[in-house]
This record gives structure tokens, sequence and C-alpha cells, in this order.
């Protein structure tokens, strides 16, 4: 994960839970550019949390790889090239 940097995971489809495969990841809520402060959670202990800013509900599941998430779509992969905000 080390070379990939903090998952990222967003909500724009509005989905009531979104399962990671990390405990430590970003939830920015809906997609640029209409998400909120991008907030880093850790879980600790814990195999769900709710994101304060957004409600969203995450649940670890151990067998998704770090950077995925279920439903797939909800992980974001910043555009570096022509997206200002992700810079």
């Amino acid at each position: 994960m080390a070379d990939k940097g903090t998952p990222h995971f967003h909500n724009q489809p509005g989905v009531p839970v979104i399962h990671v495969g990390s405990k430590e990841f970003m939830c920015i809520g809906a997609l640029p550019p209409f998400d909120h402060p991008h907030v880093f959670i850790d879980m600790g202990y814990d195999s769900e949390t709710i994101c304060s800013y957004c409600s969203t509900l995450f649940k670890y599941d151990a067998s998704l790889k770090a950077d995925e998430a279920r439903p797939a779509g909800c992980v974001w992969e910043p555009d570096f090239a022509t997206d200002p905000a992700s810079r």
C-alpha cells in the first residue's frame, strides 16, 4: 500500500454501506467538485465506522485488497493530470 498511498473512497452512488479492504483510508463524500473535506479514518480495533461528514457506514472486509471496495465504483482514483483538486 505504501506505493499507492492512502486509499480514498467516495459514496457518489449513495449506498448505505461501503465494504473496504483497509482499516485506514480517506473518505471524500461525493465526487469532486461536490466532495467534503477529505478526512482520514482509522477504524482501529473496530470493524466498522461512520464518516462524521457524510454519515457513510464503512465496514472492513478482509477478503478485499487494501485499495478495493464493494461496490467497486466507490474507489476514488484521482487524475493528477487533469484534476486540480487532487493535487
